[in-house]
């Protein structure tokens, strides 16, 4: 999930927090107002976990067309190719945590009862409106960092009540359009991409060497990533771009180092993927305290 608090109607704003000492890892979080920027496909390697304040989210996932009205939570899986945007002229707001598969590991572990093993939610939306008071409520908490008591509480309590009440046993089932063999090929070429990254093989230089026509090559990509080799190794170098600014680089050096064209390239695809600039993410994670940026 992407997003951008809003002042004025139409106006995106994003803030990012980066909360530290959450289970020994830091966690971030998203506060946003969307009015009316669609998101491009895209994943995150950890959980996407939220709660539609005002207004409806649309979004594709695993295949389908979902909206998520104010209250409902929205639960985003590692790895699942999503999109999101306003479903209303009016836009829509939402606020977002981001926690690793080890910390809802170790929640599910530390749950009473008969939980899950490996905790996997077949449904993405949850109309569970307490759950999505509470979340807020955690949200805030660990946003403003008064009492990190307080914050990780909340926030372990909120993880903990979505697992027992709303995750299902077992692997997750994959859609049926992703079959093994387009598993297969979608793997090997999202390893050949990553390893290239910046000088990256063309389609057919990738399909050739796999014996397979380029119309082949991408519609079992397609099938098996949810976006098309361009798309995935795009939001790859956001994703890797992301990262080196966590460390210090600056926009332009982050963009080069990634195989971006320049920072322009890399400029436009950050706010595809997150909503806001390189710039303004960077200054967002890093500051303190932390402030609001108009993306």
């Amino acid at each position: 999930m992407g997003g951008g608090p809003r002042d004025a109607r139409g106006v995106d704003r994003t803030l990012w927090t980066r909360v530290s000492g959450i289970q020994g890892a830091p966690l971030d979080l998203l506060t946003a107002r969307i009015g009316r920027r669609h998101y491009a496909p895209h994943t995150h390697d950890e959980y996407a976990i939220g709660v539609t304040v005002d207004g409806t989210e649309t979004m594709l996932y695993r295949g389908e067309r979902i909206y998520s009205a104010a209250g409902s939570v929205v639960v985003i899986e590692p790895g699942e190719a999503h999109t999101g945007g306003p479903a209303r002229p009016e836009g829509f707001a939402y606020l977002c945590l981001y926690p690793a598969t080890d910390l809802l590991g170790a929640v599910t572990t530390a749950e009473p009862g008969p939980v899950p093993a490996e905790p996997h939610f077949a449904n993405p939306i949850v109309d569970d409106r307490r759950l999505g008071e509470a979340l807020r409520l955690a949200h805030h908490a660990l946003r403003l960092g008064a009492d990190p008591l307080e914050g990780e509480s909340r926030l372990l309590g909120v993880l903990g009540a979505l697992v027992r009440r709303h995750a299902v046993s077992g692997p997750k089932a994959p859609p049926a359009h992703r079959r093994v063999e387009a598993g297969r090929i979608a793997s090997t070429v999202a390893t050949r991409l990553s390893d290239e990254l910046v000088a990256p093989p063309t389609l057919a230089e990738v399909a050739t060497d796999l014996g397979l026509s380029r119309y082949q090559l991408l519609r079992a990509f397609r099938d098996a990533m949810g976006m098309p080799p361009y798309a995935w190794l795009a939001q790859h170098r956001v994703a890797r771009a992301r990262a080196l600014l966590d460390a210090g680089h600056r926009p332009a050096e982050a963009a080069s180092l990634v195989g971006f064209a320049d920072q322009a390239h890399l400029t436009r695809w950050f706010r595809r993927v997150l909503g806001v600039t390189p710039g303004a993410y960077r200054n967002s994670v890093q500051d303190s305290p932390t402030r609001p940026t108009t993306s």
